[in-house]
């Protein structure tokens, strides 16, 4: 079995993200940026199914400028085998990103792809879904435990009402959520190795689809600051706040 996993580099979960001055989009400069976090739980995962025998090769791909490769790396110390890196210079957006890893799924052709749920600086949750519709697979979303089956997968996902277990055919795509596992840390031994493992280069232009982008961005604002809260003498005014005034009573 071979599992395909797609990372993305994005601001690092710990920095405070700047707006720019103009309001065009944030700042990225000098910022220090990371693996999607849920992207590290699809990474673990497919070590994980790897570590017990079922699958035989991990390939971690990445979209992106050149910087990109450093989130390829990450993931051969955590344990992937191979990389790509698909070269793209400027605003990517999902239907494109899907596009990309259509043409490389069809290419690798592997038994499963993982990828995070969402990625952290878009919140768009929308690349596994495409993927699944252009390759029409299975999907499974929103994955907080997986086991292999097979010739299928048995996925509990969180839903409104609890958590639901659904059972997919492989080939599949599974979103991952970050209740998955607890991702590893590379080591720095492995850090070296990984240094040594392939990574092929591709250019997004070489594979002949459409990236341009479709969305116009017209502002990007900070969230509005909380206002302080304010002190009630008894619980008949703050009933009468909650119904009259907040309407949520």
């Amino acid at each position: 079995m071979k599992i395909l996993v797609a990372v993305k580099r994005v601001i690092d979960y710990n920095v405070q993200v700047r707006v720019k001055g103009d309001g065009t989009g944030v700042v990225t400069e000098n910022v220090k940026m990371s693996t999607n976090p849920p992207d590290d739980n699809a990474i673990e995962e497919a070590v994980k199914i790897k570590e017990t025998g079922k699958a035989k090769e991990i390939v971690a791909v990445t979209i992106g400028e050149d910087k990109a490769q450093e989130t390829v790396r990450k993931a051969l110390a955590v344990g992937a085998d191979r990389g790509i890196h698909v070269k793209v210079e400027g605003v990517i957006e999902p239907l494109a990103v899907s596009k990309i890893l259509q043409k490389i799924v069809e290419k690798e052709k592997p038994d499963l792809i993982f990828m995070g749920k969402q990625a952290i600086d878009d919140d768009c949750n929308q690349t596994g879904q495409m993927l699944a519709a252009l390759l029409n697979y299975p999907q499974a979303t929103f994955a907080s435990k997986i086991e292999v089956k097979d010739k299928s997968l048995e996925v509990t996902r969180e839903v409104d009402e609890g958590l639901e277990t659904i059972e997919v055919n492989i080939p599949s795509i599974v979103t991952c959520d970050l209740r998955l596992n607890e991702p590893r840390y590379a080591s720095l031994p492995n850090i070296m190795k990984a240094k040594k493992k392939p990574l092929e280069q591709i250019n997004a232009s070489d594979l002949g689809i459409d990236i341009k982008p479709r969305i116009d961005q017209i502002k990007v604002e900070e969230p509005p600051k909380r206002k302080a809260g304010i002190k009630v003498a008894n619980v008949a005014e703050l009933v009468q706040k909650l119904k009259n005034e907040a309407k949520v009573i």
